[in-house]
């Protein structure tokens, strides 16, 4: 596995570098410090010809200012908190809106806007921050690790680890959005999710708290099926996120133990995305909140459905719902997952 870097801007008085990753078969993952984002992901199709298959920009301005979390690295905590509210050991904290009335994806300045250190490692690359006690309102100062390894077997390997001076609440994730075609929309590509159920949300996007079966529902990806297939459904879930898909969805097996959770195909070029976890929750996203008005790679206006999203985390707004599973760190302990996307053609 071979690891190139090079300069790709400044921000905040600290450089910016672009690594390239490439294993032996030609696959190539290029990820850059700030955000821990992943720029490009370069794969074959079925006759062997490279495609780039996750959205993202050119260069460092189109992040710093056009961002929605293409490829980022997410956190203190991945998805939605209502209200930017949590108690935890009796206390309330208190933390940024900034998606509507709630707090999303760490807040004004989460995880996918800091310039994150660097070493690399057989095999890939380690990414470490420190957040600081208070920042964005979280408790604790929060030594964060996210490592990506590329493999000869066309696996990305993504760990994340954590570990707090100070009872705290993580939940970290990737925020990138994948199109395997390599343009155009997602609405043909077959997903598979191996869940039963998933987490209704209210119209602030929010879990009720119910966990719903996905059987007879738009919402039921146990087998092959287009991502395009119920957008014309008139389902109150499907309208909340804006005519299609942003919902959790909770999955089989145990928490903790890496299996295969879904399954991502693009007919056209028979470009197969295998995802495997040990997160209890995939949140995925369609792209339906994209609108054309961000011009990412290669001058690409990205409109709804140009990717989507497959992001392995805990549930959103769990600190609040006591039933969901915990995404309590306490001080002393180890935060720790793994994901893994493997990459095939068929």
């Amino acid at each position: 596995m071979n690891i190139r870097r090079e300069h790709f801007g400044n921000t905040e008085g600290r450089e910016v570098e672009l690594f390239t990753l490439t294993n032996d078969r030609g696959i190539e993952i290029k990820v850059i410090n700030y955000g821990g984002i992943i720029t490009a992901l370069n794969v074959p199709d079925r006759h062997g010809k490279m495609g780039d298959v996750v959205l993202g920009h050119d260069n460092l301005d189109g992040y710093l200012h056009r961002s929605r979390y293409f490829g980022a690295l997410i956190g203190r905590y991945g998805n939605r908190i209502r209200r930017g509210h949590f108690t935890l050991n009796g206390v309330r904290y208190h933390l940024p809106i900034n998606n509507g009335k709630n707090h999303l994806h760490g807040g004004m300045k989460g995880f996918d806007k800091v310039v994150w250190d660097t070493e690399e490692i057989p095999g890939g690359l380690r990414l470490t921050y420190r957040s600081w006690d208070g920042e964005e309102g979280y408790p604790g100062n929060l030594e964060a690790v996210a490592t990506y390894q590329l493999t000869n077997a066309n696996e990305l390997r993504i760990e994340y680890r954590a570990h707090t001076d100070q009872d705290t609440i993580v939940n970290l994730t990737n925020h990138s959005y994948f199109n395997l075609a390599g343009a155009g929309t997602i609405l043909d590509h077959q997903l598979t999710i191996n869940a039963d159920a998933f987490t209704p949300v209210d119209d602030t996007l929010i879990p009720t708290g119910e966990l719903r079966r996905v059987c007879h529902t738009p919402m039921d990806f146990t087998k092959a099926t287009a991502i395009g297939a119920h957008l014309g459904n008139l389902d109150q879930q499907l309208q909340l996120a804006g005519g299609g898909y942003d919902h959790n969805f909770v999955l089989r097996g145990k928490l903790g133990e890496l299996r295969t959770v879904a399954r991502l195909h693009d007919p056209e070029s028979g470009r197969t995305l295998e995802v495997t976890t040990t997160e209890p929750g995939l949140q995925f996203y369609a792209g339906t909140w994209l609108d054309g008005s961000i011009i990412g790679k290669r001058g690409q206006a990205y409109e709804k459905y140009s990717g989507c999203c497959l992001e392995t985390q805990h549930f959103p707004d769990s600190p609040n719902h006591p039933s969901f599973p915990s995404t309590v760190l306490r001080a002393g302990e180890e935060y720790r997952t793994t994901t893994i996307y493997r990459f095939s053609v068929s």
